[in-house]
């Protein structure tokens, strides 16, 4: 149980960062000014001076990088004991599984891992262009990386909307059928917000609306 809610714990962390990262990203509709601004003050300033300049950002990766690390060896550790367990009744289990997510959470979650693995390295820890506006509109100038960036964030999208209802539920919201349904209902949401809100900015800088 204490691997199941270590699990779903960090999986909402991850959530949580993808919305606030997502909203990050949006502000590249308001100008090089505003998405260089934030970006300044999210490497630099953050929680500043209560801590030196730059030490927030890489405190934050720190504790991502643990929340990936610890999500995925729950996530092994549990479908190896479940597996090694009852093979036969577990394999039979996962084939009548009820969603395509379901059946692909764990390649799901090396999809996801190994996504923000390198977003994290070419668009924060060795950022490219003169400003992070420029790195960003040139990299999503490319129709192969905006292409690529999409499907990432589809398979993610599929991922989080079995997992954040699994999460829930692992740690007791799912308390009748009435909530079943309300929590079904907010992880579709929640994926399909973040599924257009990370899709919406780098169409827009292919498309040429983001100069």
């Amino acid at each position: 149980m204490a691997l199941k809610a270590l699990m779903a714990v960090t999986g909402l962390i991850l959530i949580a960062f993808l919305l606030m990262h997502m909203i990050g990203n949006l502000k590249m509709f308001l100008g090089a000014e505003e998405f260089n601004h934030y970006a300044e003050w999210l490497k630099q300033d953050l929680l500043y001076p209560f801590l030196p300049h730059g030490t927030f950002i890489w405190l934050f990766r720190a504790v991502l990088l643990a929340c990936i690390v610890l999500h995925m060896f729950s996530a092994v550790t549990l479908w190896h004991r479940a597996a090694k367990a009852t093979p036969t009744k577990y394999e039979t289990k996962k084939k009548l599984s009820q969603s395509y997510a379901s059946r692909t959470m764990r390649w799901g979650g090396l999809i996801l891992a190994g996504g923000l693995i390198w977003h994290l390295i070419q668009f924060t820890i060795a950022p490219s262009g003169p400003s992070p506006f420029v790195g960003v509109r040139d990299t999503f100038q490319n129709p192969a990386w905006v292409a690529f960036y999409l499907v990432w964030i589809g398979v993610v999208c599929i991922h989080i909307r079995h997992g954040f209802w699994s999460a829930f539920a692992t740690l007791g919201a799912n308390t009748s059928a009435f909530m079943k349904t309300v929590l079904n209902a907010l992880a579709y949401l929640v994926a399909a917000l973040i599924f257009v809100g990370f899709a919406v900015m780098p169409v827009a800088v292919l498309a040429g609306g983001i100069q």
